[in-house]
Formats: structure tokens, C-alpha cells, sequence
């Protein structure tokens, strides 16, 4: 499964003719992305027929505050009634542990929206018991992670480790953070299955100075489909 981030309509255009599955809506992407303007969200969706998740995160922190949540609900209603399919957000506490009782009543209020806990999840202490914490939260499907908050370079070999001891975590890990296409053999050999795009699917690598281009996504899907492929041992020709 391939995710690609877009800020603009323009984006979801382009990483719709480049075949991603999916595509994830924020905005303010170099501060860990915040949620955007359903106006935003609304003129994406028209230029799409591909599922979408939006962001829920309005502070610059990862924990929430009281008034923060009415908001949230608020806007993830906003972005659901418009069209989209899913959501992204993640909790920690003052520990930097999963807020678990946070995420709970945050699902429990959408429920049945399938989610993603955004990649804030790296920013978890101890990373063994934030996987622990997250495995059964309601309705959420995948985890955005780099292994690290330094991104794939210095967590990859940890993600690997896990999806091999656990079919669980391989399920549901959505690497992202830092992904390259030398990565990508490694990654679908050790049982990841969903890959997620930043800037990598821009022309320099720039939130600021372009656009997703369909080009770089086309070859991303072509180098997952490979690699997925020779993973199962299917001939290649």
C-alpha cells in the first residue's frame, strides 16, 4: 500500500495519476503537520476518487488539552461529512507514553473511522510498550513510523526486527520518514506492507518549492509492486 502526503489539490491530482492507494491531508508537514481548513480538505477531495485520511492535530505538542478535543471532534466530523474516509492523529502524556485513554475516547467518538496514529508515535520513550499500548486501540489500522525519530536511516533495522516477530506490528506499521528506494528490498523482505510518501515524492525533496509529482509516485508504486513481487517469488520478466 502506498500513501502519498498532499498539501493541495494540485498534489492530489498528481499522486493520483501515479497510482498511489491512498492519500494523507495536512498541512504545516515540516512542524509534523497540523490539520488543514475543511475548505482545504473539500477542494482535495474533487480531485481525487482515492480514499483519504486527514490529520487531527491542532497543537504543537503531542498531548491535548481539554477545550483541544471538542475541536477535534469537531473538525474530524467537518472532514468526514465531506468525503473523507479516515483519520490521523496519536496522543502522548507527559511521560511520552501512548495517551491510550485519550485515543480510546477520541475513536470511541468516530466511531467506526478507520485511523492512523501520525508519526508522532516515534517520539514514544520506550518504543516497547508504545507498540504494546497501540495494538487494540478502536479502529486504528496503521502506525506511521521510522523506527526513530531520526527517520528510516537510524530505525529501520528495529522496524524489521519487529514485523518478524510480530504479524501484528507487520500489519499494521506504515513506514514512513525518511524512505528511500534501497530501503524499500530491505522493508518488503522483513513483512512491511505500507509505505508512506513525504517529500520524497517531490521533484527536490522541498514542501515549499513543489509539488507531488506523478512521475517519482509512478516509480515508487513500480519499485513496491517489484519488490513485492520477488518477495513472493513471482518470476520476473
Amino acid at each position: 500500500m502506498l500513501e502519498v502526503t498532499v498539501l493541495h489539490p494540485r498534489d492530489a491530482e498528481a499522486a493520483t495519476r501515479g497510482e498511489a492507494d491512498r492519500l494523507l491531508v495536512l498541512t504545516r508537514p515540516e512542524d509534523g503537520g497540523r490539520s488543514p481548513e475543511p475548505a482545504a480538505v473539500s477542494a482535495i477531495l474533487r480531485e481525487t476518487d482515492l480514499p483519504v485520511r486527514v490529520v487531527l492535530r491542532i497543537a504543537d505538542d503531542l498531548g491535548i488539552a481539554g477545550g483541544e478535543f471538542a475541536r477535534l471532534i469537531g473538525l474530524a466530523r467537518d472532514y468526514l461529512d465531506l468525503g473523507a474516509a479516515g483519520v490521523s492523529f496519536g496522543f502522548l502524556d507527559r511521560d511520552l507514553e501512548v495517551d491510550r485513554q485519550t485515543c480510546t475516547t477520541l475513536a470511541t467518538a468516530l466511531a467506526g473511522v478507520p485511523w492512523t496514529f501520525h508519526r508522532g508515535f516515534d517520539a514514544a520513550l520506550e518504543p516497547d510498550r508504545a507498540w504494546r499500548d497501540v495494538i487494540g486501540l478502536p479502529g486504528l489500522d496503521a502506525v506511521a513510523s521510522a523506527g526513530s525519530t531520526r527517520g528510516l536511516a537510524a530505525g529501520g533495522d528495529e522496524l524489521v526486527a519487529r514485523c518478524r516477530a510480530d504479524e501484528r506490528i507487520a500489519r499494521m506499521l506504515l513506514v514512513s520518514g525518511g524512505l528511500a528506494a534501497e530501503h524499500v528490498p530491505w522493508l518488503v523482505r522483513g513483512g512491511v506492507r505500507a509505505f508512506g510518501l513525504g517529500a520524497e515524492a517531490r521533484l527536490d525533496g522541498s514542501w515549499s518549492r513543489s509539488y507531488v509529482d506523478a512521475g517519482i509516485v509512478r516509480a515508487w508504486r513500480l519499485l513496491l509492486d517489484d519488490a513485492h513481487q520477488r518477495a513472493l517469488g513471482v518470476p520476473i520478466d
